[in-house]
């Protein structure tokens, strides 16, 4: 796969911040719904979502509603992707040249 500048940069911001490294460790566990995560981190819920919108744009998360027999309310899931990252001199050069 070619890496665009664009793609690049993104993966660098999405991974450039402790929460969202944390968000990674905690989903490389299992999956969970953002309630959860903002609970384990002790964060707003709003936070963790802005934080898991940019993992889920840059490819590392995906996340589905689900209802919760208990209630009936709706709750996102948010699992993790397989990954690798790597970034290589020849990738710059292709970008550059």
């Amino acid at each position: 796969m070619e890496k665009s500048l664009e793609k690049i940069v993104e993966i660098g911001e999405a991974l450039s911040h402790p929460i969202r490294l944390k968000l990674l460790y905690l989903l490389a566990e299992r999956e969970r719904y953002v309630y959860e995560l903002a609970k384990d981190l002790n964060l707003s819920r709003q936070v963790v979502n802005l934080h898991l919108k940019r993992l889920e744009k840059a490819g590392f998360v995906e996340s589905d509603l689900r209802l919760d027999d208990d209630d009936m309310r709706a709750k996102k899931f948010f699992r993790l992707k397989e990954f690798e990252v790597s970034l290589s001199i020849e990738d710059i050069k292709r970008i550059f040249e």
